[in-house]
């Protein structure tokens, strides 16, 4: 991502923190807080915290649990007033695929923990998932599958540009009422098959 993030977020002063795996999505994502005026700290000073999960299915994806950083997080939120928590995860959270069992299953865990965080910790903190379907930074795939783009309404990779749109948008201090959800942006490969035969 170069230059100011497309989305104009009023972040001033906003502590931010991300745990979990690193990479071109994590780093674009805090680029772009930081650009809207948000500082990153410690976890347990943030009252924004972004928790990735592998996004390749190259990477190692063992069964998810939730940290206990982030239930410490949530409770610093809460005691704080209020918070968010955003997932990364890849969209096979919501969609299992034959090719990845096991990081279908360990992305399908960390999305029910995600839920699970949600409803422990409303009304004052605000848990979010953002899930990654198939994108490329410059002509490298970042998450996702390249096998998956035959099936991809859109047609396209996504631009991680797209990738951290959504993670502001459940950043927006003017989101105020979502939580426990998952927003898929993958090109519409989860709203169904999208190959012709």
């Amino acid at each position: 991502m170069t230059g100011r993030p497309e989305l104009q977020l009023d972040l001033a002063g906003v502590p931010f923190a991300l745990i979990g795996g690193i990479g071109p999505l994590a780093d674009a994502v805090a680029a772009a807080l930081r650009a809207n005026g948000a500082v990153r700290t410690k976890t347990a000073a943030a009252s924004l915290l972004i928790v990735t999960h592998p996004l390749l299915p190259t990477e190692p994806h063992l069964p998810q649990s939730v940290p206990d950083t982030v239930v410490d997080a949530a409770a610093a939120m809460a005691a704080a007033g209020g918070g968010r928590i955003v997932f990364l995860l890849p969209s096979l959270a919501a969609l299992p695929a034959r090719r990845f069992p096991e990081l279908s299953q360990s992305s399908a865990a960390a999305l029910a923990a995600m839920r699970g965080l949600a409803m422990a910790w409303a009304p004052s903190v605000l848990v979010n998932a953002v899930g990654v379907g198939t994108v490329y930074d410059a002509d490298l795939p970042i998450s996702g599958d390249p096998g998956f783009l035959g099936h991809v309404p859109l047609g396209r990779p996504g631009r991680l540009a797209e990738a951290v749109a959504a993670v502001l948008f459940f950043a927006d201090p003017a989101n105020t009422y979502t939580t426990g959800q998952l927003l898929a942006v993958d090109g519409g490969w989860m709203a169904g098959y999208g190959r012709d035969f």
